[in-house]
């Protein structure tokens, strides 16, 4: 197996803990660069696809999301919010580290 194809093999399935993949969504929403967001969320996506109760209701509605990302669109925060939540991941706000008293 290529090395590349091994390590999103690695990827995909750490992904599946909801821990493991808050940590990675916010390590990569730190860099602040819209790309690797994206790639991100659809990393997380594809592992926690069909995890869970709620797995025929996100089938469902993945195809939207997939739409959005494939096609470039830049998804806007509700959707955003929507799928996390879908993930059972929510978006939340903390302050910076240099911003903490």
């Amino acid at each position: 197996m290529h090395a590349s194809s091994s390590y999103h093999a690695y990827l995909i399935e750490s992904l599946k803990d909801p821990v493991e993949a808050a940590a990675y969504l916010d390590a990569v929403l730190e860099d602040g660069e819209i790309e690797p967001m994206l790639l991100a969320l659809k990393n997380v996506a594809a592992a926690r696809r069909g995890l869970g109760e709620n797995s025929d209701s996100f089938e469902a509605s993945w195809e939207t999301y997939y739409q959005t990302f494939s096609c470039g669109e830049v998804p806007d925060i509700r959707l955003i919010s929507n799928l996390l939540h879908e993930l059972g991941l929510k978006l939340s706000i903390t302050v910076r580290d240099e911003q903490a008293a």
